[in-house]
């Protein structure tokens, strides 16, 4: 909804699908990476992440 809003792209993973994406992630899930950093994860505040898009 937020990229939606503000133009962002955004991709879905599915980390089943990736050995070292679950190693990583898999207690974390959803996860939310932007710029490649973690932004968030379990719960994503939509007024945080657009300040994190620059929207």
């Amino acid at each position: 909804e937020v990229c939606a809003e503000t133009g962002a792209s955004w991709v879905e993973k599915d980390i089943t699908q990736d050995e070292a994406l679950y190693r990583e992630y898999w207690e974390q899930i959803p996860v939310v990476l932007v710029d490649d950093e973690q932004h968030t994860f379990w719960r994503v505040d939509p007024g945080r992440l657009r300040k994190a898009l620059g929207a």
